[in-house]
């Protein structure tokens, strides 16, 4: 691909998630609220939270996958918002100092370091119960049997076979002399089960067959790893102010990563190949496509 369209395919994502971005704020805004009593430090520390920042890539996601079936864009939204609540809560929890104990991300401080470690846990717990709020409400899809079908996937991909488990993985790692294979799959946990869920909630709300969502999981699959071979990178060689959280924590904490495994540039070699693998899933596709495939090389593309 010619590096003139390379560069007007990232400026149009960049464009796309600056949109989905202040569409997102708006609602977690409406939906956070503060009722004017002692919970407002909680509510305060989930917009700190969930409001401003972030590559907003799972709702982008989201909408993204939804042009490809003619979904009403509000539905998208409210999905990706409803995963966007789940990542957010994931972040808080990870930043605690029983964690990985940072002190800046997405360029501010953490939630425990701005609101203390009680009320950072009781925010991510309070966007982890928003998410299923949101995915439950009418407003999102009428039909209670699809909702159903977004609330137990949700689950399945935040829970210990997602998410929440890849993240244990992660723990039990530090300092284990992992293979590629195990590092493959515990990202395809931590990090892959949420952006394959955002591909995956727009396939439910169409109705789609199980079967017949393959290709779109093997996309999203794909730009999964590969989001996650950049944040390695990112992360080994990225700039702290560019990345807006702190750098070389990987080395620091002696993980085992797609770089440190492959070296930095054959793990950019590999994340290439991803993304080439995911577009060939789009290639029953036409023009409706052209954002998640445009989605698929700003994932290597990107500093942050």
């Amino acid at each position: 691909m010619p590096v003139d369209t390379i560069d007007r395919a990232g400026l149009a994502v960049e464009a796309e998630a600056d949109r989905i971005g202040a569409e997102v704020d708006a609602l977690f805004t409406r939906l956070l609220a503060p009722p004017g009593d002692s919970r407002d430090p909680l509510y305060a520390a989930m917009r700190h939270a969930a409001v401003g920042g972030g590559k907003r890539l799972r709702p982008l996601l989201a909408v993204a996958a939804a042009q490809l079936f003619g979904i009403d864009r509000t539905r998208a939204l409210r999905a990706g918002s409803a995963i966007e609540a789940i990542h957010v809560y994931s972040l808080i929890h990870d930043d605690l100092p029983c964690m990985d104990d940072d002190d800046l991300r997405r360029g501010k401080p953490t939630v425990h370091k701005a609101f203390g470690e009680a009320t950072a846990v009781l925010a991510g717990d309070s966007l982890h119960a928003l998410a299923f709020e949101i995915l439950a409400d009418p407003d999102t899809v009428e039909d209670p049997f699809v909702r159903s079908e977004l609330v137990l996937e949700l689950a399945r991909a935040s829970g210990p076979a997602g998410m929440a488990g890849g993240q244990m993985m992660d723990l039990m790692a530090e300092g284990e002399p992992l293979d590629l294979t195990a590092v493959t799959r515990l990202q395809q946990l931590k990090t892959g089960a949420l952006i394959e869920y955002a591909v995956e909630a727009p396939c439910i709300i169409a109705r789609l067959p199980f079967e017949a969502r393959t290709p779109y999981r093997g996309y999203a699959r794909n730009i999964g790893l590969a989001f996650q071979i950049t944040d390695d990178l990112i992360d080994h060689c990225g700039d702290a102010g560019t990345a807006g959280k702190r750098i070389g924590k990987d080395a620091e904490a002696g993980k085992a990563t797609f770089v440190s495994l492959l070296g930095a540039e054959r793990a950019r070699q590999q994340a290439l190949m991803l993304v080439d693998q995911a577009v060939e899933h789009l290639g029953g596709h036409g023009a409706e496509a052209d954002l998640l495939r445009a989605i698929a090389r700003f994932a290597v593309e990107r500093n942050h």
